[in-house]
């Protein structure tokens, strides 16, 4: 890897009329989120120009926003996408839960910082300007990047968590969604894991099937994307790509959010639960669902 040689590959695929597309992805796509970092910096010092700013000046639509994504450092993608999804028009409520319900402790701190450093607000202050009632409080409780992150389980208190779950939604008339917070959002995952197991021996049904009947909307896909997230990451990351592109039209901000955040992480795992899941590989799906240049860099960044 030559920092200096893919800057002056991306300044030749913009320079004069036209721009040489294929260049650029085939580029960017080659090298991983701080190499690209590294050609940043190189075209700068070597160019005299904004790389960030020339590529917004040739490229457009989702295409563009696939390459800046990437040329995004991981946190700040994360950032951005936060900030988006609080402060745009309307509140993009799937994109808030996504991001906070799928990343790590560390990688929650992480964004913490950078988003008040960026903002000059906390993104904790934000989700409570922008949500309300219980769904403000899982978000709120989910921000603090506070879950056990151990690996030691207590078969007593899976008991009474799976227990304590049961009471509070299935065996009451109304749901205590305060006992499905505080044990869903704060449990570490092999506890939970087994509290699982536990709650569907008590209630005779999963506790996904629980939390449809006891929840709804935004509340219900919060506590959902949790559970889902605590058993296979890459499996609630294929079912968010399967229905951004099923049906009429493209939820384009899921597709590219994922397929940019995660294809340096487990996009391998992502498109095998995908098949598994679908019968068809994700190739085949985005294939199908976009076109031109927006197609042609997602289907790199899928690993096709």
């Amino acid at each position: 890897f030559c920092a200096e040689e893919e800057a002056q590959a991306l300044r030749k695929a913009m320079k004069g009329l036209g721009t040489d597309e294929d260049a650029i992805i085939e580029t960017l796509t080659k090298l991983n989120v701080s190499q690209r970092q590294q050609v940043l910096i190189t075209y700068k010092s070597t160019i005299g120009r904004d790389l960030i700013d020339d590529l917004k000046s040739e490229l457009s639509g989702n295409f563009e926003r696939v390459i800046i994504g990437l040329m995004t450092p991981t946190t700040m993608y994360d950032v951005h996408e936060l900030r988006r999804a609080l402060k745009g028009a309307g509140t993009d409520e799937g994109c808030l839960i996504e991001i906070l319900a799928s990343r790590t402790n560390a990688e929650i701190r992480h964004i913490n910082e950078n988003y008040k450093l960026q903002y000059g607000s906390t993104l904790e202050d934000d989700i409570v300007s922008d949500t309300s009632s219980m769904f403000r409080r899982v978000l709120v409780s989910l921000a603090t990047g506070n879950r056990d992150e151990g690996t030691f389980v207590d078969e007593a208190l899976a008991q009474q968590d799976a227990q304590c779950l049961y009471e509070a939604g299935e065996k009451k008339w109304g749901t205590d969604e305060v006992q499905f917070m505080s044990i869903l959002c704060t449990r570490n995952r092999c506890h939970l894991l087994r509290v699982f197991d536990v709650y569907r021996v008590i209630a005779n049904k999963d506790i996904t099937e629980s939390i449809k009947s006891e929840m709804s909307g935004d509340l219900e896909d919060a506590l959902l994307a949790v559970v889902k997230c605590l058993r296979n990451k890459p499996a609630y990351f294929a079912e968010r790509l399967y229905r951004s592109m099923k049906g009429l039209g493209t939820d384009d901000s899921t597709l590219i959010r994922v397929m940019v955040s995660r294809s340096e992480i487990d996009m391998l795992h992502i498109r095998r639960e995908f098949q598994a899941m679908y019968g068809k590989s994700l190739h085949s799906f985005i294939k199908g669902d976009c076109s031109g240049d927006y197609r042609k860099v997602l289907l790199r960044l899928c690993g096709g």
